[in-house]
C-alpha cells in the first residue's frame, strides 16, 4: 500500500515542510477542518507558514486525491484525510456540521450503465448527502 508522502512523490512533487505541517494536522483531526482551521493548527508547528500556502497544500492534496475536499453549509470547503484503502461517501449536516462518514458503495452498477452509455471512462466519483442530523432536526421541532 503506496504512503501518501510516496504518492506526493510519484506525482513529481516535494514533501516540503509545509506540505508535511498540513498532513499532520489533517492526520489528527478527528472532523474535517477549514482552511483557517488548517492554518492555525499549521502556524504551531510552522508560524511562517502563510495562509496561501495552506490553500495551495489543500488544493494539491486534493487534486491528487489524498483528502477529501467536502463541500459545506454557506460555500466553506473542509478538508479530510482520505483513507486510501477504503471508498466512502459522506452525510453533512447542514446545521452543525457534523460529518458522518458511510462505508462502501452501491454504485458499482450506476457507474458501469453510466460508462457504457457515454462512452465515458469513469475513473472515481464523490458523492455527499447534506440535511440535518437528529440533534439538529430535535432543536428545529422536525423528530
Amino acid at each position: 500500500m503506496p504512503t501518501i508522502q510516496s504518492r506526493i512523490r510519484q506525482n513529481k512533487y516535494k514533501i516540503t515542510p509545509q506540505r508535511q505541517a498540513v498532513l499532520k494536522v489533517l492526520s489528527a483531526a478527528t472532523q474535517p477542518l477549514s482552511p483557517s482551521e488548517v492554518h492555525e493548527l499549521v502556524q504551531a508547528a510552522k508560524p511562517s507558514t502563510g495562509m496561501a500556502t495552506v490553500y495551495r497544500s489543500l488544493q494539491l492534496l486534493s487534486e491528487l486525491g489524498l483528502v477529501c475536499e467536502l463541500h459545506t453549509a454557506g460555500n466553506c470547503h473542509r478538508y479530510l484525510l482520505r483513507r486510501i484503502d477504503s471508498h466512502h461517501h459522506h452525510l453533512i449536516c447542514s446545521g452543525c456540521g457534523q460529518v458522518i462518514h458511510v462505508e462502501g458503495c452501491g454504485l458499482k452498477e450506476i457507474t458501469e450503465n453510466l460508462s457504457r452509455q457515454t462512452g465515458f471512462a469513469i475513473d472515481t466519483h464523490l458523492l455527499e448527502f447534506i440535511g440535518r442530523c437528529r440533534n439538529c432536526q430535535k432543536e428545529a421541532g422536525k423528530v
